[in-house]
């Protein structure tokens, strides 16, 4: 038997590199900036209750999967270097459980990754409306398919890299979908449910006219996690 230690995740501005400072630009002019500090609060208040859960955790030889993560050795370990220098919760705490013995895998193809940033810079930079509406709806025609492309390459980098009796974490985004797909001898420990965080992230939009849901999801995505 295998077992993952499932973190679905929302990523902070912080993990988007490039496309960070004009996705709190947009959140800034979307949703006003006193609302958008309390989603960052809530994102951060996010990460702390996963590294808290992780703080005693006893993890050498973990294999740690990480969205985004498309080299492992010296490169992936700059790029968790990079990822900390710039604020980023996810790669603090995957630094701080590669000093406990935790082993980086590759968990990405380079190619795919690339392609999903390349079309979110081509959103971001379009220099009028129309060529950013024409970006955007490409993007979201497309957005499936590469997403389904990016979990098979996910599911399969586990099921060939996690031998049996092994434990590995995995941090990915919540609209990723690789739970169904992993083989029926990986266990699955789910430490918050990715239901609720994609929930949470869908009534971004609407939580105005949704406050009581919304409030009550970034309440759970900061409350503590239990160890079970």
């Amino acid at each position: 038997m295998r077992t993952l230690i499932y973190v679905p995740v929302i990523h902070s501005s912080a993990d988007l590199g490039s496309l960070a400072k004009e996705v709190t630009r947009r959140g800034v002019a979307d949703f006003g900036p006193e609302f958008w500090a309390e989603h960052e609060k809530t994102i951060l208040g996010f990460w702390d209750a996963v590294i808290r859960y992780f703080d005693s955790a006893e993890v050498p030889g973990f294999k740690l999967y990480q969205d985004g993560m498309i080299t492992d050795g010296e490169v992936a370990l700059k790029i968790v270097e990079e990822g900390v220098k710039s604020g980023s919760k996810n790669y603090e705490l995957v630094s701080a459980l590669l000093k406990k013995g935790a082993v980086l895998v590759k968990t990405e193809d380079f190619s795919l990754v690339k392609e999903e940033r390349d079309r979110m810079l081509t959103i971001t930079r379009a220099k009028s409306i129309f060529t950013k509406v024409l970006a955007f709806l490409w993007y979201k025609l497309n957005k499936n398919k590469l997403l389904n492309k990016r979990d098979a390459f996910i599911t399969n980098r586990i099921s060939e890299t996690l031998n049996d009796g092994e434990t590995g974490i995995i941090f990915v985004g919540a609209y990723h979908n690789i739970k169904q797909r992993l083989p029926k001898d990986i266990s699955i420990v789910e430490i918050k449910d990715a239901d609720k965080v994609r929930e949470y992230q869908a009534l971004l939009p609407f939580y105005h006219k949704k406050k009581e849901r919304f409030s009550q999801l970034a309440g759970y995505l900061v409350e503590e996690i239990k160890h079970t």
